[in-house]
């Protein structure tokens, strides 16, 4: 009986296993020599010539032109780790590839897949606990460990260079923003400007919002401003319904005229009369309200994005109205400078001097549009990791210094451990001196040394014991300034883990027909069938299944 398709494919067993598993290795080798303070820059090629040059491994495999499902599963590992903490996406990914590995061998010595993914599971929940237990504390007052936690974020891309500026730019800008609900880092924009040197870029109070003044007589700057914001059109209001109007005589059309420039004058003189100083619209605005405004000497900005009027808000302390009628004069902000200036050659509304600004905007320089992008990825990894630190507190040595722990602490553990698993936690831990042995590698170092060094000294209690890539010296990270969140290697553990364990329980892949449940082809048999009716086509293309039978 055939019930697949004749040109459906299906692997199963232990070939669909070492097929993914293979491509999930192949994922993580892309990725590996990026790692680390002394890893290689990727340069990605698109069909058009557009080019990315970066260390980002998470920018890595979003723009790698990736087909195979099992890569795809370690690639959202990536992404998680991304939207969860901001840096580590290279290390998750790394471990991930490696569980695949020794997950394989044990494969070969015919351990059962399910036993492998519980000795996983139970590694993971007991490096978390190990990490946990070992964590520095660190409280929101303590700026120099944050600075030290921004700048080993930075190490090894392009930012590196002026990494203790861009990290004190960083934690201020972290510090600027955080409130009483959280930190959103949504709130500090990045613009970057291409010309002058990385030491050049700068933290500005405020809001930079990217367009220029309506009209040529308004004031290029207001002082101690009154700010309006407005996300609605200043033009002639338009009826709900099409309308047309006759006019039999040229008085009609002027008094036509005359009651719609009637109706500019009278917005104009709403936004005067409770003291606007500066007024950004979120839609257009009508010529000749552009000309009131500049009569009364009021700075006007139209098609403002709502993300920019938010930050406005959060920033000069103001509301966004959507009606001139019901403006007051409690809705305006406050900022003591908005000025138009001039920025890598864009004319761009700075609004500055606010009180307690909870919205930041850091200015970024580089020599070049690469430069410039790669500046921007290290910073974003900056803020989220300074971000993820004040949330929880809580930080751990970089350097290999936690892996080579874990490793140590998983050995003993899985004495206590019965059965096969057993053989699993072992290789998770063996797995986890990949980021150790992978750090030595890329810094030129030799690997076995390394690691033997970090053992020694890991056996003797000294938990901060990690690599230095520039000496080659197993030194205190702790010491040294090189920390990082402890979310960072908690959430690569889990991630790596789940997808490590969902690869390793795959032992069929079926070419699927419409996995959304519609039709599977152009089968006219089935065009009556109810929504949802080609379900079985999910399964391997069973929508054939008829004529083959």
């Amino acid at each position: 009986m055939i019930i697949l398709g004749e040109d459906s494919q299906r692997t199963q067993g232990k070939d669909a296993q070492s097929m993914n598993i293979t491509a999930g290795k192949a994922v993580a080798e892309a990725v590996r020599t990026t790692l680390g303070p002394k890893g290689m820059d990727k340069m990605l090629v698109d069909n058009s010539g557009e080019v990315v040059v970066t260390n980002d491994g998470v920018t890595i495999l979003k723009e790698m032109d990736i087909d195979h499902p099992a890569a795809n599963m370690i690639v959202e590992v990536s992404e998680t780790q991304e939207d969860e903490v901001g840096d580590g996406t290279t290390t998750a990914v790394v471990i991930a590839g490696e569980l695949l590995d020794q997950a394989e061998e044990l494969i070969e010595q015919d351990v059962h897949a399910t036993t492998i993914a519980q000795g996983f599971r139970q590694a993971a929940e007991k490096a978390k606990e190990v990490l946990e237990d070992d964590a520095i504390d660190v409280s929101p007052d303590d700026r120099e460990t944050l600075v030290k936690i921004a700048s080993t974020a930075m190490t090894g891309k392009g930012a590196e260079s002026a990494k203790d500026l861009l990290a004190e730019l960083v934690v201020d800008a972290v510090l600027a923003v955080a409130d009483d609900e959280g930190i959103d880092t949504d709130n500090v924009s990045v613009e970057k400007v291409v010309g002058g040197s990385i030491d050049n870029s700068e933290l500005v109070e405020g809001v930079i919002v990217d367009k220029e003044r309506v009209h040529e007589n308004m004031p290029y700057m207001v002082e101690d401003a009154n700010v309006a914001l407005f996300d609605g059109a200043l033009e002639v209001r338009e009826t709900e319904i099409d309308a047309e109007v006759n006019v039999t005589d040229p008085d009609q059309l002027q008094q036509f005229l005359d009651q719609e420039e009637k109706q500019l004058k009278e917005m104009v003189d709403q936004l005067a009369d409770v003291g606007a100083d500066v007024v950004f619209v979120g839609d257009g605005i009508d010529d000749m309200a552009q000309h009131y405004l500049a009569k009364e000497g009021i700075l006007a900005v139209r098609r403002a994005k709502s993300s920019d009027l938010k930050r406005l808000a959060r920033a000069t302390g103001g509301s966004v109205v959507g009606s001139l009628d019901d403006i007051e004069e409690s809705d305006l902000g406050f900022a003591g400078s908005v000025a138009e200036k001039d920025i890598g050659g864009d004319q761009r509304i700075f609004v500055e001097d606010v009180e307690d600004a909870k919205s930041v905007t850091l200015i970024l320089r580089g020599g070049t549009d690469h430069v410039v992008d790669e500046v921007e990825r290290a910073i974003e990894d900056s803020l989220g990791v300074v971000r993820t630190t004040l949330e929880d507190g809580k930080v751990l040595p970089g350097g290999g210094a936690p892996e080579t722990e874990l490793s140590l602490q998983l050995r003993e553990f899985a004495d206590s451990v019965g059965g096969r698993e057993q053989l699993a936690v072992e290789a998770f831990a063996e797995a986890l001196d990949v980021i150790p042995r992978t750090l030595a590698e890329n810094a030129g170092l030799d690997p076995i040394d390394s690691l033997v060094d970090l053992r020694a000294r890991h056996d003797g209690g000294e938990f901060g014991a990690g690599l230095d890539a520039y000496t080659g010296e197993v030194i205190d990270m702790e010491e040294e300034g090189v920390v990082e969140p402890l979310r960072v290697k908690t959430q690569a553990i889990e991630s790596a883990t789940e997808a490590a364990v969902m690869i390793l329980r795959i032992d069929d892949v079926i070419a699927a027909g419409d996995l959304s449940g519609g039709q599977t082809g152009d089968d006219d048999e089935g065009d009556d069938m109810p929504p949802g009716g080609g379900g079985m086509g999910g399964m391997g293309g069973m929508g054939g299944m008829g004529g083959a039978m």
